[in-house]
C-alpha cells in the first residue's frame, strides 16, 4: 500500500539548531538566516487504518504537551524542503521498536515506520544544487541514511534476489576465483586462491557456487582463522619452533591455577565463588523470586571493531559492543552479562579552535574513513548508547590520540582506529562445557531478522583500509539494535537460571560472516542440513548469498533438543524475541544449505575440509631497525610549561567527556567504576563488580597498554603493558596474584615490513614476564591489518598504527569493599609514599612528555625487575588487607607528577612534594612503573617495616594539605608552585573541548565554571540507617510486590533485590504476562515500574509502555483499580517514573494530557550518568517517611529526566502541596538548577513526584542502585566506617512497614 505520512516538529532543539546554523553558514552559505525542521513519519500498513486507530497512532507519535506541532500534512512546503532518512535496504532499529509499540497497542496493521528529517532553509537566495548536497552531508549519516529527493511513496527498493550461480573454476581456473574475489570483496590472498582451487578441482571435483566462495572467504579470513598467530614464522631467516599462538599460551601451561575456560570458547573463565542470590522459581514465566545458592564462575572477553568504527563510527562501535556482549552470552551453555570496558585510539584530534602544538596540521586523511575527531566522539557515542540501552554498565577504559612523523620521515598514526571493548560476566558452574552436537538436535537461531547489511565484514576487517572498494567497505559495516539484544539476553538468562534444566546444549554468537560462520561452528563436526528459507528475514529481496552471509546483528545460534523446543519458544514469546528452528543435526559431517523454493543446495561441503586442520601459512619476517633519535626537550624547560602540554593530552587528561555519557550503575552490581572521590573524577585504576546483591564476593578488572613505546622497543612495550595491568589491579584486594588471568588483544599491521617481527618480539617478552610473575593469558583476539592508505598530492602512503597490545586482567575478589581509590582521603593529616618500580631509571622515550613535544625518543621505560614488581604487588595487597593505606594510584601516562596531581584533583586538596636526587623533569615525567600510597603518620612504622621486609624500595615524598595548592621542591628549589584548581582546569580542558562538540555547549560551559572550585558535596542524615529486622525477614507471609518490566527495561533485578532485602515477596512480571492474562494485581500490595529504555524510547521515553497500558482496556482497568485501592503503593524509577507521569499516577489523576507534567530530554542533549546529590523534603510520600531533611548521594542515569510542567499553575500546586519531595542540590545543599549538580535541567531541581495521599512515588534517580553501601559512587569516610546500612534501603523498608500497618 501507499505510505501514510504524519509530521512533527521540530527535529532539532534550539541549541542543536544554533550549532547547525553556525556550521552551514561556514560550509554552505553565510546568507542562511534560519532553518525550520520537522520529522516525517513514513508509515506502511497492510490495510487502511480506521479513525480510532489513527487517533491511537497520533497519541503515540505526537508530543502530549505540543499537539499543535503534529499534523497529517507537512508544516512547510515540499519544494522548499531538503529531506534525508534511512536507507531502504533494512528496517531500522527505530522502526522495529516503533512497530513493536504499535502492535502492543493494538495497531496490528502497521508493518513499518521510518522517520525522516526535513529542513526548510531560509536565506537571501535559493540554495544551488551543490550547496544543497553540502548541507545534506552535514545532517545525515552516509552509512545508514540517504537524501530523499521526493517524499517516499514506498519502502520497496525494486531489487530482486540474485540467484546463486556456479563459479567456473573447472573451466577457467584460478582467474575465475580471482574475479569473484574482487567483485565480492572476499579478501583472499594468493595462498587462499590456490588452496580453494585445489580443494574444488582436485578433491570436491566440481565448481563451487558463489555462496560457497563467499562462505569460505568468511570462515577462513584472518579475522576468523588467525592464520598469522597459527602460522609458521621465519624471523630473520630462522624458523621459530613455536607459533605465536603457542607462545601466548605458554604462561597458562606454566600456571593454569584457577582457569576454567581458556582459548576454546567465546570467552574465558576462572573459578568464582558460591553465592547467595535471588532467582525465579520458574524461569521464563511470571514467577516469584526466591533465594538460591549457586556457584558462579567469572567470565571475561575482549575484542575490537576497528574497521567498522573507522568507516562509520557510531554503528561500528555500537555493534562492536553488541558483538562482545554476545561473546559473554555464548560462553559454555550460556553466560550472564555484568559489565563492560571500552577504549578508542585515534589519530590527531585537531579540535577546531583548539590547536595543540604537537598535532601536524599538514597531515591528510582518507575520504573513505571518518576523521579522528569524528571517531573519538561518534564511536564513543555508539558504544555508550548501545550499552546504556542494553543495560550493561561501562566501568573502565582508556583513550589515546597519536600521530607524528618518525625521525626517518615515516608517519605513524591511528588513521585506522582502535575501537576496543571488553566484558566481565558470570556463568553457572554447571554450564561450563558445551555439549557436542547430536543427531536430531535442532539448529536454532534467536534474535533479529536478516537484512542486507554487514556483508563480508570478516574478510573486510582483515584488509588494510583503502584496499577494498569504498562501497564494499560500507556493505561490510553492521547496524545495531540494543533492544533486540537485550531481549535475547533475557531468554538466555532464563535458560541459565534453570540450572540443571537449561535447554541450551550449545551456543555461539553470530558475528563476522553471519550464518555461514556461526552455523558451521555450532554444528561442527557432526554436520547439519539447513533450510535457508527458515532463516527469518526482514527483506524478501535477499538472495541466498545474503541470507547465508549477511552479518545482521543481535543473533545467536543454539542447539536445542527437540523435547525442549516448545518451552524455549514460550520463553522467546514472553520476551518478544524471534526464534527459528532452521535445521537439524545430521551426523554426516557435512554442511548442506538447502533452498526449498527450487530444491537446490547452494552449499554442500565437508566440514572437516573447511574447518578442520588446514595447512599452515608461512610468514617470513625481518626485523627492521627503527629510525630513532634521542629526545630533545627545550632548553630550561619548566615543570609548569611541560604540564601545560602534558595535561592536555587526551590519554593523560580528564576523561569526563567519556564517563558522564555511559551508564556506570545499572545492574546494581558495580562496586568500583571509573570515577572516584567526592568530585567523582575519572581517575580509578581498577574496576570491581559484585557477583550478587547478597554477598561481597566479586571480580576486579584492569587494563594495561603502552603502544607508543612499541615505536622504540616492542619488548619493553609488552612488559610495560603487563606491568601496568598489575599496578592498576593491585588496588583491589584479590584472591591471589597467581589467580590473575588476562585477555591479550593485538592490534598491529603485522604483515607489513618489519611489523610482524616486532609483534613476535613483543609476544615473547609478554610470555616471559607473565611466567616470571605467575600470571597467564587465557584468551584474546587479533586485528592484524592496522594500516590505512593515504593519498596526498598524487602520492600514496601506507600509514601504520603503532603496534598495540592491550592486556585486560581479571581476578576473583573475596571482599569487594577492600579497594583503594586514588582520591586523597585525609588532606592535612596524611603522608605520601612512592614505590619506584623503575629502580631510579627515569627513561622518557615514548612518554606523554615526548609526544607533546612532537617526538618519540630513543630509550623506552621498561620492567627490568619482574621479581620486584611481584614483591611490591604482594606487599601493597597486604597493606590493603590490614587497612594501612588510605588511597593509592599508579605511575603511568604523564608520569609521577600526573599520579600525584590526580590524587590531589580527586581529593580536592593540595600537596607538598619533595622530588630530590635528580633532575625534576625526568623524575616527574618518566613513565616507569611505580605506585604512590597515601597513609597516616601513625601507620608509617608498620608500613615501612613491611616494605623493607619485602625489599621494596620506598620513599616518603611529601604530605597532603587542605589548602588547594601544589608545591614541588627539587633539591630545595621550587620546581612547581601552582594553584591546584588551575592545574585541574588544564587537565579538564581537552575533555571540555570535546564535550562542547558532543553536548549542549551552554551546559558544557556551565559545567566548566561550576566545577572549577567545588567544595564537594555536603551529605546529611536525619535518621539512622538500619537493615530489616530478623523478625521482618523471617515472616512466613510477606506482602507481595510485582516488579513490572517491558521490553527494553533493564533495572529489574536490582529493584527486586532491594524489595527482597526489605522483606517483600517479589515477583517478576512482564507486560506480556499482563497481555496474556497471567497477572492479577488484586494479589499484590505494591508494584514497581523499573528503569531502562522501554522500546528504546523511540516514541519519547516510556510512551510505548504507557500506550500498552492505556490502549489495552483489560490491562488499563486492572491498573486503574490497583491505583485506586487504598491498600496499595507504587514506585516508578527512571523509565518507570516517566511512565507514571504519562499514566497520570503522579502528581494526581485527571490532568489533561497537554497540561500534564512530563520528564523530557535533558538540557545537555545527551544521556547523563552522574553520582548526584539530592535533598529529601517533607511530603506525604509513605516511602520517604522519616528521611526528610537528609542530603544524600544517588545514581542518575537517564537521557530524558528533565521535569517539565506545561502549565505553571500545576507546578505551583505541586510545590505548595509538597508533592515534589526529592530535589537536586549543589555542594552547599541548596536546591539548584545549575549544571551538572542538576544533571537534566529540571525546574526547581525536581527529581521526583508523589501523589497527594503519598502512596505513589515516581523518582528519576536510582535508589535501587544505591541501596547497598558499596554501590555508592562516593560516601563520606565516617559513614563508610560507622553506618550499618545504606540510607536508601529505608525507602523499601518504609514500604514494608506501611504494608504491615495498613
Amino acid at each position: 500500500m501507499k505510505l501514510l505520512h504524519f509530521y512533527r516538529r521540530p527535529v532539532l532543539s534550539s541549541t542543536k539548531k544554533d550549532h547547525l546554523l553556525s556550521v552551514v553558514r561556514k560550509k554552505v552559505s553565510p546568507s542562511i538566516r534560519d532553518i525550520d525542521t520537522e520529522f516525517c513519519f513514513n508509515i506502511e500498513t497492510s490495510a487502511p487504518l480506521g479513525k480510532a486507530e489513527i487517533d491511537v497512532l497520533g497519541w503515540l507519535l505526537a508530543e502530549t504537551f505540543e499537539p499543535e506541532n503534529y499534523s497529517s500534512s507537512s508544516l512547510f512546503a515540499r519544494k522548499k524542503a531538503l529531506e534525508a532518512g534511512p536507507r531502504m535496504n533494512f528496517m531500522t532499529a527505530w522502526s522495529t521498536n516503533a512497530v513493536s509499540v504499535c502492535h502492543a497497542c493494538g495497531l496490528k496493521k502497521i508493518t513499518r515506520i521510518e522517520r525522516s528529517a526535513r529542513y526548510k532553509i531560509e536565506g537571501d537566495s535559493r540554495l544551488r544544487k551543490e550547496h544543497a548536497e553540502i548541507f545534506l552531508s552535514e545532517v545525515h549519516d552516509r552509512m545508514t541514511e540517504c537524501p530523499y529527493p521526493e517524499t517516499l511513496t514506498t519502502f520497496r527498493t525494486g531489487m530482486r534476489p540474485e540467484p546463486a550461480y556456479s563459479v567456473p573454476l573447472m573451466e577457467e581456473g584460478i582467474p575465475a576465483l580471482a574475479k569473484i574475489n574482487v567483485s565480492l570483496g572476499l579478501g583472499l590472498d594468493d595462498w587462499d586462491l590456490e588452496y580453494y582451487y585445489d580443494l574444488f578441482v582436485n578433491h570436491v571435483k566440481r565448481n563451487p557456487s558463489n555462496v560457497e566462495c563467499f562462505d569460505l572467504s568468511q570462515s577462513n579470513s584472518e579475522h576468523s582463522r588467525h592464520w598469522f598467530f597459527k602460522g609458521k614464522l621465519i624471523v630473520d631467516g630462522e624458523e621459530i619452533p613455536d607459533t605465536l599462538m603457542r607462545i601466548v599460551k605458554r604462561p597458562l601451561m606454566a600456571n593454569p591455577s584457577n582457569s576454567v575456560i581458556a582459548f576454546n570458547d567465546n570467552s574465558s573463565a576462572i573459578r568464582g565463588y558460591r553465592i547467595r542470590t535471588i532467582l525465579p522459581e520458574n524461569p521464563g514465566r511470571f514467577s516469584r523470586l526466591k533465594e538460591a545458592a549457586v556457584k558462579y564462575h567469572l567470565i571475561f572477553t575482549a575484542e575490537t571493531h576497528n574497521f567498522p568504527s573507522g568507516v562509520a563510527p557510531f554503528p561500528g562501535a555500537e555493534t562492536g559492543t553488541g558483538g562482545r556482549i554476545r561473546d559473554v552470552q555464548a560462553t559454555g551453555r550460556g553466560g550472564l552479562v555484568v559489565a563492560g570496558t571500552a577504549a578508542y585510539c585515534v589519530g590527531n584530534l585537531r579540535i577546531p579552535g583548539y590547536p595543540l602544538p604537537w598535532e601536524d596540521p599538514s597531515f591528510e586523511y582518507p575520504g573513505n574513513l571518518a576523521t579522528p575527531l569524528q571517531i573519538e566522539i561518534q564511536a564513543s557515542n555508539g558504544a555508550s548508547d548501545y550499552g546504556n540501552k542494553f543495560g550493561e554498565p561501562l566501568i573502565q577504559g582508556f583513550t589515546r590520540s597519536f600521530g607524528l612523523k618518525m625521525p626517518g620521515g615515516e608517519r605513524r598514526e591511528w588513521i585506522k582506529p582502535i575501537m576496543f571493548t571488553g566484558g566481565i560476566g558470570q556463568m553457572d558452574s554447571r554450564h561450563v562445557e558445551k555439549e557436542p552436537p547430536g543427531k536430531g538436535m535442532l539448529v536454532t537461531k534467536i534474535g533479529g531478522p536478516a537484512y542486507r547489511i554487514g556483508m563480508g565484514g570478516g574478510a573486510a576487517s582483515s584488509m588494510i583500509q583503502g584496499e577494498n572498494q569504498a562501497e564494499l567497505d560500507f556493505n561490510a559495516v553492521q547496524r545495531g539494535d540494543a533492544e533486540m539484544e537485550q531481549k535475547v539476553n533475557r531468554v538466555i538468562r532464563a535458560c541459565v537460571e534453570m540450572g540443571d534444566g537449561n535447554p541450551i546444549v550449545s551456543i555461539h554468537d553470530q558475528g563476522a560472516g553471519g550464518n555461514c560462520n556461526v552455523v558451521k561452528e555450532i554444528i561442527y563436526p557432526a554436520g547439519a542440513k539447513i533450510e535457508v528459507r527458515k532463516i527469518q528475514s526482514g527483506d524478501n529481496t535477499l538472495s541466498v548469498l545474503e541470507l547465508w552471509g549477511a552479518e545482521y546483528q543481535e543473533q545467536n545460534a543454539l542447539l536445542i533438543r527437540p523435547g525442549s523446543a516448545a518451552a524455549f519458544e514460550r520463553m522467546c514469546r514472553r520476551e518478544k524475541v524471534p526464534c527459528a528452528f532452521i535445521g537439524r543435526i545430521t551426523g554426516d559431517g557435512r554442511i548442506v544449505l538447502h533452498d526449498e523454493t527450487d530444491g537446490s543446495t547452494p552449499v554442500d561441503l565437508d566440514l572437516e575440509k573447511i574447518l578442520g586442520d588446514m595447512p599452515q601459512k608461512t610468514f617470513r619476517l625481518d626485523r627492521i631497525r627503527p629510525d630513532l633519535a634521542p629526545l630533545q626537550l627545550p632548553s630550561g624547560l619548566r615543570v609548569k610549561d611541560a604540564l601545560d602540554r602534558v595535561l592536555r593530552l587526551v590519554s593523560v587528561g580528564s576523561k569526563r567527556f567519556l564517563t558522564n555519557k555511559v551508564d556506570r550503575s545499572v545492574t546494581g552490581l558495580v562496586a568500583r567504576q571509573q570515577c572516584a572521590g567526592p568530585l567523582q573524577l575519572p581517575v580509578s585504576d581498577v574496576a570491581v563488580i559484585a557477583q550478587s546483591h547478597f554477598g561481597l564476593t566479586g571480580a576486579a578488572i584492569s587494563i594495561g597498554e603502552q603502544p607508543v613505546k612499541t615505536l622504540i622497543d616492542p619488548e619493553a612495550m609488552a612488559r610495560l603493558s603487563v606491568g601496568e595491568a598489575l599496578t592498576n589491579m593491585v588496588f583491589a584486594k584479590i584472591s591471589a596474584l597467581e589467580d590473575i588471568k588476562c585477555s591479550g588483544n593485538w592490534m598491529w599491521a603485522a604483515k607489513l615490513p618489519g611489523e610482524g617481527a616486532m609483534l613476535y618480539d613483543a609476544a615473547v617478552a609478554m610470555r616471559d614476564i607473565m611466567i616470571a610473575l605467575g600470571i597467564a593469558i587465557d584468551g584474546g583476539k587479533d586485528s592484524l591489518s592496522m594500516a590505512a592508505k593515504v593519498v596526498s598530492g598524487g602520492m600514496s602512503e601506507t600509514v601504520k598504527s603503532p603496534g598495540t597490545l592491550v592486556v585486560s586482567a581479571y581476578a576473583p575478589v573475596p571482599d569487594i569493599t577492600k579497594v583503594l581509590t586514588p582520591d586523597i582521603k585525609r588532606p592535612g593529616k596524611s603522608k605520601l609514599l612512592f614505590i619506584d618500580l623503575g629502580n631510579g631509571r627515569d627513561r622518557l622515550g615514548g612518554t606523554a612528555l615526548a609526544q607533546v613535544y612532537g617526538q618519540v625518543g630513543a630509550e623506552s621505560p621498561d620492567v627490568d625487575d619482574p621479581e620486584l614488581l611481584k614483591r611490591a604487588f604482594h606487599t601493597v595487597q597486604e597493606l590493603i588487607a590490614k587497612g594501612l593505606a588510605q588511597s593509592g594510584h599508579d605511575r603511568s601516562d604523564g608520569g609521577l607528577v600526573t599520579t600525584l596531581l590526580e590524587m590531589a584533583f580527586s581529593g580536592n586538596c593540595g600537596l607538598e612534594i619533595r622530588a630530590d636526587g635528580g633532575l625534576p623533569i625526568p623524575f616527574l615525567f618518566s613513565e616507569e612503573l611505580g605506585l604512590v600510597i597515601e597513609y597516616l603518620p601513625e601507620d608509617e612504622r608498620r608500613i615501612f617495616s613491611l616494605l623493607a621486609k619485602a625489599k621494596v624500595p620506598h620513599l616518603n615524598i611529601g604530605i597532603t594539605t587542605k589548602a588547594k595548592h601544589i608545591r614541588i621542591r627539587s633539591d630545595g628549589k621550587l620546581a612547581l608552585n601552582e594553584d591546584m584548581r588551575k592545574l585541574r582546569g588544564v587537565w579538564e580542558e581537552t575533555s571540555h573541548r570535546l564535550e562542547m562538540l558532543q553536548a549542549n555547549p551552554v551546559c558544557a560551559a556551565e559545567e566548566k565554571r561550576n566545577v572549577y572550585d567545588r567544595p564537594g558535596p555536603s551529605c546529611n542524615l536525619s535518621f539512622r540507617p538500619e537493615h530489616a529486622s530478623a523478625a521482618v525477614m523471617e515472616k512466613r507471609k510477606k506482602p507481595s510486590v510485582a516488579v513490572i518490566r517491558e521490553e527494553g527495561s533493564n533495572s529489574d533485578r536490582e529493584m527486586s533485590s532491594a524489595f527482597h532485602l526489605a522483606g517483600f515477596d517479589v515477583w517478576d512480571a512482564t507486560m506480556t504476562d499482563f497481555i496474556e492474562g497471567k497477572v492479577d494485581l488484586d494479589d499484590f500490595r505494591g508494584v514497581a515500574f523499573v528503569g531502562g529504555f522501554s522500546y528504546a524510547d523511540v516514541l519519547d521515553s516510556a510512551k510505548g509502555w504507557a500506550g500498552v497500558i492505556r490502549f489495552n482496556r483489560t490491562i488499563f482497568d486492572q491498573f486503574r483499580k490497583f491505583y485506586e485501592r487504598p491498600d496499595t503503593f507504587s514506585l516508578g524509577v527512571c523509565n518507570g517514573c516517566q511512565l507514571m507521569a504519562l499514566l497520570g499516577w503522579v502528581p494526581w489523576h485527571g490532568i489533561e494530557d497537554r497540561h500534564h507534567p512530563r520528564f523530557i530530554h535533558n538540557l545537555s542533549g545527551r544521556f547523563e550518568s552522574r553520582f548526584s546529590t539530592v535533598r529529601i523534603l517533607p511530603s506525604p510520600s509513605v516511602m520517604l517517611k522519616g528521611m526528610e531533611g537528609s542530603t544524600l548521594g544517588i545514581w542518575v542515569a537517564h537521557g530524558e529526566g528533565r521535569a517539565y510542567f506545561p502549565k505553571r499553575g500545576i507546578l505551583d500546586k505541586v510545590e505548595s502541596s509538597l508533592l515534589a519531595p526529592v530535589r537536586y542540590v549543589d555542594d552547599e545543599g541548596e536546591i539548584t538548577t545549575k549544571y551538572p549538580f542538576n544533571p537534566n535541567g529540571s525546574i526547581n531541581g525536581i527529581a521526583a513526584l508523589c501523589s497527594p495521599d503519598g502512596r505513589h512515588l515516581a523518582i528519576m534517580p536510582h535508589p535501587e542502585r544505591t541501596f547497598l553501601k558499596w554501590q555508592w559512587g562516593w560516601m563520606p569516610e565516617e559513614w563508610k566506617k560507622k553506618m550499618k546500612a545504606s540510607p536508601w534501603l529505608k525507602i523499601f523498608l518504609n514500604a514494608r512497614k506501611w504494608c504491615d500497618e495498613n
